[in-house]
């Protein structure tokens, strides 16, 4: 185990004294449902915790550094930064689905690619982090992987309540509104995933994911605002 995680240990600047951590955050519940192994747990807790603590160092960034701008504002920033599109780039930019302990079903479904295990496995190596080297290194870590994008997201847009620009460009461009369907849902009671897909009357123009229909269909208005034509609609 001391050498599953060198790599990973020396692109992030940070040496785990307790590997168990490192180890149970990168074992998904899908590998425990078929193998059930005794000597590793899922990182549902991890993740769980890892939220709470990535939550927390981005409201005190925020608060500190821009002292002028409103909740609202803040908010929005935050929920940008925190959302699971944006972890998931994270997750792959540090290659975590290399190291995932999955079923041989979600291995063959690509799940070291898909973005809410990346982003959920991210959130688990934060609370395993939090648990090993304190509150300092987990900021410290945030900073500078998650934190450091914020400027590339306000460029872009993407702290923009994505539904509401949808409806308002269709509404002015086509005079539409747009349409949310469900596509699938999956997943226990506590830990659903919802596919939810965007028409323009029957046109299906953006689809996303999410751990709520809301979340999954503001997914999915992102998606059509990245992707749409408005010239050849």
């Amino acid at each position: 185990m001391v050498n599953r995680y060198e790599e990973l240990e020396k692109n992030i600047g940070i040496t785990f004294e307790n590997k168990d951590l490192v180890d149970n955050a990168f074992v998904h519940k899908s590998f425990m449902n078929e193998y059930n192994k005794g000597d590793k747990m899922d990182n549902e807790r991890l993740e769980f915790l890892g939220d709470a603590v990535l939550e927390l160092a981005v409201t005190e960034y925020l608060y500190k550094v821009y002292p002028k701008k409103n909740e609202g504002q803040l908010t929005n920033w935050r929920s940008a930064l925190v959302k699971g599109k944006h972890l998931a780039e994270v997750g792959g930019e540090l290659k975590l689905g290399t190291y995932l302990y999955l079923s041989r079903g979600e291995e063959k479904s690509g799940g070291r690619k898909k973005n809410y295990i990346l982003a959920n496995t991210l959130e688990s190596l934060i609370g395993a982090i939090y648990l090993d080297k304190g509150y300092e290194v987990t900021h410290a870590f945030i900073s500078k992987y998650i934190i450091t994008k914020l400027e590339r997201i306000l460029e872009e847009g993407l702290h923009i309540d994505a539904k509401s620009h949808l409806q308002e460009l269709s509404q002015e461009k086509i005079s539409v509104t747009p349409e949310y369907r469900l596509v699938s849902e999956s997943g226990p009671d506590h830990s659903k995933r919802f596919v939810m897909a965007v028409y323009f009357n029957d046109k299906k123009v953006g689809e996303g994911e999410g751990s709520s229909k809301q979340k999954a269909e503001e997914d999915a208005a992102r998606d059509a605002l990245a992707e749409v034509d408005w010239e050849k609609l």
